[in-house]
């Protein structure tokens, strides 16, 4: 796949992987991402998956014929992206590994003293390959801290390393971008907000034509569209009008309140987005959470706490830095119920939150009171 005249893409599709990280549901497989820029000099952009070392490698043979990489720039050592370099190192001896200086201590850690031929290059540092210079950028806790991303000037490429990546292999069929890459974003960079925005403003003073990520598809058209997603996703903006209502349940009688607020809020015109936190994807509810403006949590009192998906699901907002969003509750319990005070003090590390000032009792099966609860909570949530 040609990105310009000089510059090619030679990444692999992973559609045997189930869960990424161990966690991530990816039912259309996944993209490791490598590019190879031919100039004077060769410099390779990364390696992939040990798994796919010797597709990988035939890629680059292909487009390199019987010349020899200059540079193996390794701008992020994640083993999705890095442990192929023994593979590579075996292939092309003597090849000058480019990294960061801590990129080189994992490095080692992982595999060995695989490389021997280092250049270790910070912010501002230039790689001359003839026609192309590139321009190192320091990007680290995005999402790891040894992280460097990469400005091609004469082309106008950023190789981005995860930021702007995407679940999904580049050959599936899903074309929605924004709803795999949010997924993605929140699942994995999205703790470190900051310091992606940093890199966004550092991104700002290039002239980028096209953004080449580790994972994902090549972004080269209407630009404007994934910085301004980003630059959301980066403040913990909301991205889109709309309420996510996540709860469990253990009888029915949580999901039968939440189905009668999730009906009333649609007559007051919200959007509102249902997760069941025991079967539905948690990333995806995560997403959700982060995407729009407003949440209800709904459980149960369970063991004098609240149900563990509930809880397990705060823990990932909380550890992601949720914030800047309104909260609701709604609690059942039989005979003492406290979720809701249980789930505030779980958010009162979250910045911003602000939290609403009705919530919802349900004592056991709903009834009429409880629909008042839910009647009053609905009207303030949909002022």
């Amino acid at each position: 796949m040609f990105i310009s005249d000089d510059v090619r893409y030679i990444g692999v599709n992973d559609h045997e992987i189930d869960l990424f990280e161990g966690q991530y549901v990816v039912p259309e497989g996944m993209a490791y991402n490598s590019y190879v820029i031919l100039d004077e000099k060769i410099a390779v952009m990364d390696p992939v998956d040990k798994h796919f070392a010797e597709e990988w490698l035939a890629n680059l043979a292909a487009e390199i014929g019987d010349r020899k990489p200059d540079y193996l720039v390794m701008q992020h050592i994640e083993p999705d992206h890095s442990s192929s370099v023994s593979a590579f190192m075996a292939a092309y001896p003597g090849t000058t590994v480019v990294a960061s200086a801590q990129a080189f201590n994992m490095i080692s850690n992982l595999y060995g003293d695989v490389v021997t031929e280092k250049l270790v290059v910070k912010e501002g540092d230039v790689l001359d390959l003839g026609s192309h210079k590139l321009n190192f950028v320091a990007a680290p806790m995005v999402h790891w801290p040894e992280v460097i991303v990469t400005y091609d000037s004469k082309d106008k490429i950023l190789f981005s390393a995860d930021a702007f990546g995407k679940f999904g292999a580049l050959d599936a069929e899903d074309d929605d971008w924004a709803c795999e890459a949010r997924r993605y974003y929140f699942g994995i960079v999205g703790k470190f907000g900051v310091q992606a925005q940093n890199l966004l403003q550092k991104a700002a003073g290039l002239e980028i034509e096209t953004i080449c990520p580790l994972h994902g598809p090549i972004l080269n058209e209407n630009l404007g569209y994934y910085l301004d997603l980003y630059n959301t996703w980066t403040t913990y903006g909301v991205e889109s009008e709309g309420i996510a209502l996540c709860y469990t349940s253990v009888y029915g009688n949580t999901k039968n309140a939440v189905e009668y607020l999730a009906a009333k809020l649609e007559e007051l015109g919200q959007e509102v987005h249902v997760s069941d936190l025991a079967r539905d994807d948690m990333a995806e509810a995560v997403e959700d959470a982060f995407r729009y403006g407003t949440l209800i949590l709904a459980t149960t009192t369970y063991n004098s706490d609240i149900f563990p998906f509930m809880k397990d699901f705060i823990h990932h907002l909380v550890d992601h830095n949720y914030q800047n969003r309104k909260i609701a509750f709604v609690e059942n319990g039989s005979w003492a119920p406290q979720a809701a005070k249980k789930m505030a003090a779980l958010l009162e590390g979250c910045k911003d939150i602000e939290f609403a000032e009705n919530k919802a009792t349900i004592k056991g099966a709903l009834n009429d009171e409880s629909k008042a609860q839910l009647d009053v909570l609905a009207a303030e949530l949909a002022k």
